[in-house]
């Protein structure tokens, strides 16, 4: 699930730290980031990737972005819940007999997660697959049947997502396998996190091997060298740190 990479519209809550210009570069670099694990994980499970993908009018931004063997699927209604399901429906009318939504913005995922998705998918009987993230959303959700109710009464964007899917699920009767937590980048808290990860301050819990995200990693780079993104992100912790000492 991604939107194309528009400067002032793209990874909006990453600024500050980031300029608009560079928050839309990193939208750019998780995309690659995570349309490569998806192929990684291709490499060790029966996996076929798509981006479900908006605005309608930007299918050459995606098309020059990630490699041909990425599908395409135009995803862009008004409700996110919808354009979820539309692209889960999609990939079930394309002959898939699972399918999964992933998000575009966790670019160190493990591949391993992805690879036990697709492996838990293909046991017999019906479940989902849910892998939380930290901020009370969730990274992945796998299903067996194109299940609507998933997608309805869920306050999207908030910490109340993945809670309100499982009560969802719970509704309809629907076992659900849960995951290891993750985290997405969305904010400049789990931007530091992601710099702390790529730079092995921060190691992956036990049992999981972080994909390396090699076009995130060479962008940090380039910032920290070039743009002082250091010391902005230095200063967004200190301004946080004043602001909850007030």
């Amino acid at each position: 699930m991604a939107k194309a990479s528009i400067p002032g519209r793209s990874k909006t809550r990453l600024v500050p730290p980031l300029t608009f210009t560079e928050a839309c570069d990193f939208n750019t670099a998780f995309l690659r980031d995570v349309t490569d694990n998806i192929a990684a994980a291709a490499r060790e499970a029966p996996i076929h990737g798509y981006v479900a993908f908006g605005p309608p009018e930007s299918a050459a931004f995606f098309s020059a972005t990630v490699a041909p063997s990425i599908g395409l699927i135009d995803a862009w209604y008004p409700n996110f819940g919808d354009c979820l399901f539309a692209a889960i429906a999609a990939l079930f009318e394309r002959g898939h007999t699972a399918a999964v939504v992933l998000n575009s913005d966790s670019p160190t995922l493990p591949t391993s997660l992805l690879v036990d998705t697709a492996q838990r998918l293909a046991r017999p009987g019906d479940r989902a697959i849910l892998g939380p993230s930290r901020d009370g959303g969730y990274y992945l959700l796998g299903l067996k049947v194109p299940r609507r109710r998933l997608f309805e009464d869920v306050a999207w964007s908030t910490d109340q997502v993945a809670t309100q899917t499982l009560a969802r699920a719970d509704e309809i009767g629907l076992e659900v396998d849960v995951l290891p937590e993750w985290y997405d980048v969305d904010d400049a808290a789990s931007l530091r996190m992601l710099c702390a990860e790529l730079g092995d301050a921060q190691r992956a819990p036990a049992g999981l091997r972080r994909y390396p995200a090699a076009h995130s990693a060479r962008l940090l780079r380039v910032l920290f060298a070039v743009a002082d993104l250091r010391s902005r992100i230095d200063m967004t912790d200190n301004a946080g740190m004043r602001r909850a000492a007030e």
